[in-house]
């Protein structure tokens, strides 16, 4: 068996090719069985933000296990192999884990130490979990990644003051809006008509760093008026106008500087739309969402100026440098938890042998204990029976604790199998497992 990990990033792949390859929540279930039903991947979990898109992977063969999934990302994208290929990566076994736990971490995120993305690979486990994609491996495995970033956070100090993907672009807002100005700083929103299109986890973040950030107002537009009307109200100090998704014409026609994060798989946005408005001030459109919410033809409309996720990183190599001593300590954390998986890993060669061993000593522990049993007679009462038989179990599992937890505890490769053989050949189990 083999652990891999196949997918793309912001650090492999433009927006226009990470939207292609989103998989929203509602098809996780079907893309999950898809890859779970080729008979090279034996455990399967994905995990899809706007950043990034992985699938972690137990193979059989790890050739062409990677070779299934490469083909499955093909055709859920639309895009040709050699078209694809270039942005993609793949790591296996302790590459693997490694790269999981610095995602986990936070050290793989466009901004360096993000929170969002724990809160993100917890969410991989449990759809994983819900639509049975994964085993025991990917189980141990992610469970363990999720309480290295929790980990990381409490012990390091790389949490502290982080910025999110939300932050980062009222930052973009702020700093352009000064270069605009011959400032090359970050200047406050307050004079700025600001809207916020979309009412999920992104846009609650942006809405606390536009309140922090000096923002006079927003408006507030959902599908649903009521969902905005319910993360308006954790604002109570914030003016929060919310309005449903069929105001956004007005919505363009009135605002300066407008957030898109929303969940549509198509742009919501485009240089058609924009052309027809008769617009009050110029328009800044900062689009947060993957699949993106704002065209790429916009770019071409008078008066209007379009940022997305991949132009944070104007932003975000401002505030890098002072956090990479503190991701440096984090490393050791991620070393020292990588470590304890891998050794998991390879104590799980010595459980056939394990199991075996322990299949032997109780088919004689039965045959003996009826031997027993057959011979106390009648007047042997059942509670006695039970005393008897929970001492023939007790003292099989003392005699089998020394040399479990010894094939188990970590070890180099030829020392286990060298113990494990040596087991066999003492025990014949070889020899049983061909008379049973």
């Amino acid at each position: 068996m083999h652990i891999a990990v196949v997918g793309l990033s912001h650090r492999t792949a433009p927006v226009e090719i990470r939207e292609k390859l989103s998989i929203p929540e509602q098809s996780m279930e079907s893309s999950l069985q898809s890859l779970k039903g080729h008979d090279q991947v034996l455990e399967v979990s994905i995990l899809s933000t706007c950043n990034r898109l992985e699938i972690y992977m137990l193979l059989r063969n790890q050739q062409l296990g990677i070779a299934a999934v490469k083909d499955f990302l093909s055709v859920h994208s639309g895009l040709a192999k050699s078209e694809l290929s270039p942005h993609l990566f793949d790591y296996h076994h302790d590459q693997a884990v490694a790269h999981l736990m610095r995602v986990a971490a936070g050290l793989d995120s466009l901004v360096l130490g993000e929170g969002q993305i724990l809160s993100q690979v917890k969410k991989m486990v449990r759809l994983g979990q819900d639509h049975k994609s994964m085993g025991p491996i990917l189980n141990r495995l992610l469970t363990q990644a999720v309480s290295t970033g929790k980990k990381v956070r409490s012990e390091t100090n790389l949490g502290t003051g982080a910025v999110s993907i939300s932050s980062a672009a009222v930052e973009l807002a702020q700093l352009k809006l000064g270069q605009s100005r011959g400032e090359d700083q970050l200047v406050s929103l307050e004079s700025e008509k600001v809207a916020v299109v979309g009412a999920g986890r992104m846009s609650r973040l942006l809405l606390q760093h536009l309140q922090a950030k000096g923002c006079s107002g927003v408006m507030l537009l959902n599908r649903t008026s009521k969902r905005a009307e319910s993360l308006a109200a954790d604002f109570p100090n914030l003016p929060v106008d919310c309005r449903p998704l069929e105001d956004l014409n007005h919505c363009l026609s009135h605002s300066s500087l407008v957030f898109t994060s929303t969940a549509a798989e198509e742009p919501i946005v485009d240089a058609a739309l924009l052309n027809q408005l008769e617009r009050c001030h110029s328009l800044r459109l900062i689009d947060i969402g993957v699949p993106r919410n704002i065209s790429a033809d916009v770019e071409g409309v008078s008066g209007v100026e379009s940022h997305d996720v991949d132009d944070l990183q104007e932003v975000v190599s401002r505030n890098q440098e002072a956090r990479q001593q503190v991701a440096l300590e984090a490393e050791v954390l991620l070393k020292q938890e990588e470590r304890l998986f891998l050794e998991w890993w390879d104590s799980l060669e010595a459980v056939p042998t394990i199991n075996r061993l322990r299949a032997s000593l109780e088919s004689i522990r039965v045959e003996e204990l009826q031997k027993a049993l057959s011979r106390m007679g009648p007047d042997f009462s059942a509670r006695e029976r039970k005393v008897v038989e929970a001492l023939s179990k007790g003292i099989i599992n003392k005699i089998l604790h020394t040399p479990v937890t010894q094939l188990r505890s970590p070890q180099g490769r030829q020392e286990r199998q060298k113990a494990l053989r040596l087991v066999e050949g003492l025990f014949a189990l070889e020899i049983a497992q061909e008379d049973g």
